[in-house]
C-alpha cells in the first residue's frame, strides 16, 4: 500500500509551551487513524500540518505527486447570506474536475450526505447539519485524503453513527482527532495517542480501540517494569561512585558517562510514566435531600414555530435515575432540559418542583462563560479563596485539580482551548450543591482521561440526572434509561439505544413511503423552480436512477430481515454494525428517491 504522506521528525512549540517534538506518523491508502492525546498535546496543530495550514518548526513532510487532500477543522464558519448549494458549489469550483460542472458535483454530494433543500440559508442550519455540509464541501472534491479535527463535536447520535457508516464505506484515507471511544471502536484502522507519557511524544498501534487499549497497558506496564529495573542500576552507581580513594582510582571516563545516561534515561522515564497520572479532578456536589419525588412533567406540549418538538410527555425525575435523551438535532433535546430547569414554560401541561429544588445545568453552548475574564476571576470572582463543601481551597489549588497551571490564572478565558473551557464549567458547577444534573453535551473537547473522570463522578452522583451527549460509550455507561424525541413531536420511553435505532428505522420507512406516495407533486414544485435541460450527465444519472433504487431496496430488505434475527440480541458489535448497515442504506434510499425528483423536474435535454 503506497504511502500518501510522510512526516519526519516534526516539532512545534508555543512561545508558552512545547506541543510535541520529534513526531512521525506515515498515511497510506484506506487508511483510518484516529488522532487521541490529552488536551494540549497538540493533535489539532498536527492535523493543520500535515494538511499543509500550518507549518512545523523542525522536520520533513512529504505529500505523494498530485495528493488530493481535504481539512475539514473543528468549527464549521460560512460566508454570511450563503445557501447550502452556493457554498458547496464555490468549494468544489475551486479544483475542477473536467467530467462534471461544480454545480452537479455539489448536488450528487449533497444530496448523498442527506441535503433536501439545496437552497436553504447556512443560517438556518443546525451545528449538525452545518458539519455535514463541510463534509459535502470536502467529500465533493473526491480527496485521497480527508483530514476532520472532532468531526462529531456537533453532530447528534444519528449524524455520529451516519458518519461512522460514510466512514467505513468509503474508500478514502482518513486521518480525524476524536474523543468519540465508540467512533474510534468502529472506524479506527490505526491508532495514534499524543502524549509525554511515551517516548517520542506518541505511541501507535494498528487496530481499533480495544486493541489500543491491549497494547497500551501493556508497554505502560514494560515502561514502569524498566523504570524499576533503571532505579536499582542508578542506585548501584550512586553507591559505586560514592566509594573511597582506592574506588576512585579503578573508576574510568566511559563507566561514569553511563551511569550519568542511566541517570538521565530514569529521570525521563519517570515522567513519561506520571504523564499518564495527570487527570482533572471532578467530585459533583449532591445536596442530600431525602425527598423522592424531584421533579415530574405531566402531559407536557412545547413547539418551536409551527413545529411541535413533543407532545403528552410525562416523566419523572426520582433521585438515581439517570435519562439519556436521544433525538436528532432539533429535535427539542435543549429544550426539554431549558423547560426542567425553569428558564422556558411549556406550551402546556404542568411541571411540578420539589420544595427549593436545586438545578445545575452544563450548557453545550458555554454562555455562561465572560470571555474576558481572567481564569482566576471565572474561578474565584472574589479574592482567592473558594468555599467548597465547607473547606477553603486556595484559587491555585483548585485550578490544578483542573489541570491549570498557576502561571494560566492571568490566560483570558476567550484564549483557552474547547477542553480547557469544558473543564472550566465542570469546575464551576462542582462549587453548586445539586438535586437534579441536566448535561448538555458536557463531553465536547474533553480529552478521553477526562471523559473517565467525568463519567465516574457522574455514577456516583445520588441525584437524578439528565444527560445529552452522542458519546455513545457514556450514554451506555451512565444511563440508567431512555427517553427519545422523534422529531415528529412523538415521545418514547426505551431500556437501549439499539431499541431507539429500531424504533427510528421504522419512523423513517413511513416517512420514506409518505415521500414517495407524496412525489409528483414535488417533482411539480421542483420543476416549476428549474426549467433548464437536463446536462448529459444529469441525463445518465437519471436513465439509471430506478435502478439504482431497486438495487438501494433491496439491500435495506435484507438488512431489515438481518435485524430481527434473535441472535443478535447476544453480540452487541453485530448488531451495531447491522443497524448501522440498515441507518446507511435507509438514508442512501431516501437520498436517491430525492435525487430522482430533481431528475425528473428537469425538462430532457
Amino acid at each position: 500500500m503506497a504511502d500518501l504522506l510522510a512526516a519526519r521528525n516534526l516539532s512545534k512549540a508555543h512561545p508558552a509551551a512545547t506541543l510535541f517534538e520529534g513526531v512521525s506518523i506515515t498515511v497510506g491508502e484506506r487508511d483510518r487513524i484516529g488522532l487521541i492525546g490529552p488536551n494540549g498535546a497538540g493533535k489539532s496543530t498536527l492535523v493543520r500540518i500535515l494538511a499543509g495550514i500550518e507549518n512545523a518548526d523542525e522536520g520533513d513532510l512529504i505529500r505523494k505527486r498530485s495528493l488530493q487532500a481535504a481539512y475539514i477543522p473543528q468549527d464549521d464558519i460560512f460566508p454570511d447570506r450563503a445557501t447550502v448549494l452556493s457554498v458547496a458549489v464555490e468549494s468544489i469550483a475551486s479544483q475542477p474536475d473536467g467530467r462534471l460542472d461544480a454545480e452537479t458535483r455539489a448536488s450528487i454530494a449533497l444530496s448523498r450526505l442527506g441535503f433536501e433543500n439545496h437552497d436553504r440559508a447556512v443560517a438556518e442550519l443546525s451545528g449538525g447539519w452545518k458539519k455535514r455540509l463541510s463534509i459535502a464541501c470536502a467529500i465533493g472534491l473526491e480527496p485521497d485524503l480527508l483530514m476532520l479535527d472532532e468531526p462529531t463535536n456537533h453532530l447528534d447520535l444519528e449524524g455520529v453513527m451516519w458518519l461512522e457508516s460514510l466512514a467505513r464505506s468509503s474508500s478514502t484515507a482518513m486521518l480525524f482527532v476524536t474523543h468519540d471511544r465508540h467512533f474510534l471502536e468502529n472506524v479506527a484502522s490505526r491508532i495514534i495517542e499524543l502524549s509525554p507519557a511515551y517516548p517520542g511524544g506518541m505511541f501507535e498501534a494498528a487496530g481499533n480501540y480495544t486493541e489500543f487499549l491491549a497494547r497500551k497497558h501493556a508497554f505502560l506496564d514494560a515502561q514502569a517494569a524498566a523504570e524499576s529495573a533503571l532505579a536499582n542500576k542508578v542506585r548501584r552507581d550512586t553507591a559505586w561512585l560514592q566509594q573511597g580513594i582506592q574506588g576512585r582510582q579503578t573508576r574510568n571516563k566511559t563507566q561514569v558517562e553511563a551511569a550519568s545516561e542511566r541517570r538521565a534515561e530514569l529521570k525521563a522515564t519517570k515522567g513519561r510514566n506520571l504523564a499518564p497520572t495527570r487527570t482533572t479532578t471532578i467530585d459533583f456536589q449532591a445536596s442530600e435531600r431525602k425527598t423522592n419525588r424531584l421533579l415530574a412533567l405531566h402531559s407536557v406540549a412545547m413547539s418551536m414555530g409551527e413545529k411541535d418538538l413533543f407532545r403528552d410527555l410525562d416523566l419523572v425525575l426520582t433521585p438515581g435515575r439517570r435519562i439519556g435523551l436521544l433525538g436528532m438535532n432539533g429535535a427539542g433535546k435543549t429544550t426539554l432540559l431549558r423547560l426542567m430547569n425553569g428558564e422556558l414554560q411549556p406550551d402546556s401541561g404542568t411541571i411540578k418542583r420539589a420544595t427549593d429544588l436545586r438545578t445545575v445545568t452544563f450548557s453545550q453552548h458555554r454562555g455562561t462563560l465572560d470571555r474576558s475574564k481572567t481564569l482566576q476571576e471565572a474561578l474565584c470572582p472574589v479574592g482567592d479563596m473558594i468555599d467548597y463543601r465547607g473547606k477553603q481551597v486556595h484559587v491555585t489549588g483548585w485550578a490544578q485539580r483542573f489541570l491549570f497551571e498557576a502561571d494560566q490564572l492571568a490566560t483570558l478565558v476567550g484564549n483557552l482551548s474547547g477542553g480547557e473551557q469544558a473543564r472550566l464549567l465542570i469546575a464551576n458547577l462542582m462549587l453548586e450543591p445539586a438535586d437534579v444534573l441536566l448535561l448538555d453535551e458536557p463531553t465536547n473537547d474533553l480529552d478521553i482521561p477526562s471523559l473517565e473522570v467525568l463519567e465516574e463522578a457522574l455514577l456516583e452522583f445520588p441525584g437524578a440526572l439528565v444527560l445529552v451527549t452522542h458519546d455513545r460509550f457514556m450514554l451506555e455507561r451512565i444511563a440508567t434509561e431512555f427517553v427519545g424525541l422523534d422529531d415528529s413531536g412523538g415521545v418514547k420511553e426505551f431500556q437501549t439505544i439499539e431499541q431507539w435505532r429500531s424504533h427510528r428505522s421504522e419512523v423513517d420507512a413511513v416517512k420514506r413511503s409518505r415521500r414517495a406516495a407524496n412525489r409528483p407533486a414535488g417533482v411539480q414544485a421542483a420543476s416549476r423552480k428549474r426549467a433548464a435541460k437536463r446536462t448529459w450527465n444529469e441525463q445518465k444519472e437519471y436513465e439509471g436512477m430506478e435502478a439504482a433504487i431497486l438495487e438501494a431496496e433491496l439491500l435495506v430488505e435484507s438488512l431489515e430481515t438481518a435485524s430481527q434475527d434473535p441472535s443478535l440480541a447476544a453480540d452487541h458489535t453485530a448488531a451495531t454494525e447491522t443497524f448501522a448497515k440498515l441507518a446507511q442504506a435507509q438514508e442512501s434510499v431516501q437520498n436517491l428517491y430525492d435525487r430522482w425528483a430533481v431528475l425528473e423536474a428537469i425538462p430532457d435535454s
